[in-house]
């Protein structure tokens, strides 16, 4: 486990990048944009996704899928809407050998899969993890201190992993709940856009506790459904990740719901951002499957309401509000 491709030239990517050059990896970096590739080979530098950042000069950046794919690890970090596609083209190329590390934090959005079905469907024989975590990307970049979740069904692959990846500032803990790393990564996005609609509209800390709490109940639920393990969501990938990006502007999703709080349009707010809000397609297919399995999520039910059904902020809050008191240890 020496040579790294990395699917995804965004921020998050990048972030990555940088972890396996201090980790003593080789990388290839692939992007979609011909300028991301430009400026990472000739500047060491990523303006566009990861502004202000040094970056290794060892990493080096190509436009061709294929080039990533033929390494010994490859982690895929691309947007969870494009996610199929990515994988489909990367078939040809992929070694059959190769492990693949989802980095991707999202739901399909048509299909209600998770990532790691949509793997299980185009690229069958890869090794499977998953890496998932309380994760800003340019703290991670920077060499900051950060722990994340790195799950494998198999134990020895995610300990090797472990072993590649880690470094004094960046330590993964090992789980084998594959579909729990995978929701707890998910759904903290539509929760992080509740959250940041009740900052947006004022309604103090106590709101935003509130939603973290009943949101982690939410994700638990969901969690159980899908036959993950309830602890899992307890851990980094869960409560961690949950915390984090419900309580900090850098969270892009966090942004989002303040700006609609305080009245600005989705479409407005999407065409002045270069970077993908995940959890505006995650909400509409969290909502989806949730319905599928029969499984109550009413924040996530109200923020789907809001971004794809035209709902009224106020109306939907009010409705929150006057849900029947119920057990906090409740299914609903």
């Amino acid at each position: 486990m020496q040579r790294f491709g990395i699917v995804g030239g965004g921020a998050w990517g990048t972030a990555l990048a940088q972890v396996l050059r201090r980790a003593g990896r080789e990388v290839v970096l692939w992007a979609r944009e011909a300028e991301v590739v430009a400026s990472i080979n000739e500047s060491h530098a990523n303006p566009l996704f990861l502004p202000d950042i040094a970056l290794d000069p060892g990493i080096r950046a190509t436009g061709d899928l294929a080039a990533a794919a033929r390494s010994d690890v490859l982690l895929l970090a691309a947007p969870a809407q494009h996610f199929r596609a990515t994988c489909r083209a990367l078939a040809p190329s992929l070694p059959p050998t190769s492990p693949v590390i989802i980095c991707t934090k999202g739901i399909e959005e048509e299909s209600g899969a998770l990532m790691s079905e949509v793997i299980a469907a185009t690229l069958p024989q890869a090794g499977l993890a998953v890496l998932s975590g309380p994760t800003f990307a340019a703290e991670v970049a920077r060499g900051l201190p950060t722990a994340v979740t790195l799950a494998a069904a198999d134990a020895a692959l995610g300990q090797s992993l472990i072993a590649a990846l880690g470094t004094r500032a960046f330590r993964p803990y090992l789980t084998d709940d594959i579909a729990g790393a995978q929701i707890g990564g998910a759904i903290k996005n539509v929760m992080a856009i509740a959250c940041g609609v009740v900052m947006g509209r004022g309604f103090g800390d106590n709101a935003r506790a509130a939603l973290i709490t009943r949101g982690l109940a939410e994700m638990v639920r969901l969690a159980a459904a899908k036959s993950a393990k309830p602890e899992t969501l307890m851990g980094l990938s869960g409560l961690g990740d949950l915390t984090l990006t419900c309580s900090s502007t850098q969270s892009r999703n966090n942004s989002l719901g303040i700006a609609l709080g305080q009245g600005e349009s989705l479409a407005g707010y999407v065409a002045s951002r270069r970077s993908v809000a995940e959890g505006v397609s995650s909400a509409a297919a969290a909502a989806s499957l949730a319905r599928k399995l029969g499984v109550d999520m009413p924040i996530v039910f109200a923020v789907d309401a809001i971004l794809h059904h035209g709902a009224a902020i106020d109306q939907v809050i009010e409705a929150l509000l006057t849900r029947p008191f119920k057990a906090e240890a409740s299914r609903g």
